[in-house]
């Protein structure tokens, strides 16, 4: 291995510290902060350096990256989703790429269903009545783990 793919781990393990460090900062104040987006976003642009990615792929990436925030900003204005989290959704298509991207947001989609299942059973079994504010970077950051290993394949 190589020093190039050493720094290319290291970024994914950078990247998987700070996706961690989201889903416990959302699953405490259900909130993540500006700069662990803005750090994930950053990075992307270094990723694409050490991939060898052309301009013709890093419009490509920016294109979904794009499509995906307008997709996520909508769902923010009607209240299903967190500001935090329509940000690091954006934040993660800058580095995924597409078939991974897919698989992320197939498995937020579930984690996050399975999430809020569950705290509406623990709601109902304690008897509290009122809706529940589900940390959905919980599912996000846990499905951008679990679709790492598609960023280390060649894009």
């Amino acid at each position: 291995m190589g020093w190039d793919n050493l720094f290319m781990v290291a970024l994914v393990v950078i990247l998987a510290v700070l996706l961690l460090a989201a889903g416990i900062e959302d699953a405490r104040t259900r909130e993540i902060a500006n700069a662990k987006n803005m750090a994930i976003a950053l990075l992307a642009p270094v990723w694409w350096w050490a991939n060898g990615l052309g301009w013709g792929d890093v419009g490509m990436q920016l294109l979904v990256a794009g499509i995906v925030f307008a997709v996520f900003v909508a769902a923010f204005a009607c209240g299903w989703m967190g500001g935090g989290d329509v940000k690091m959704i954006a934040a993660l298509a800058l580095w995924l790429p597409l078939g991974g991207l897919v698989q992320m947001l197939m498995l937020m989609s579930i984690l996050g269903g399975a999430i809020t299942v569950a705290m509406m059973l623990e709601r109902r079994w304690q008897r509290r009545i009122g809706a529940i504010e589900v940390p959905y970077g919980v599912a996000i950051a846990a499905a951008a783990l679990l679709a790492l290993p598609a960023t280390l394949s060649p894009q």
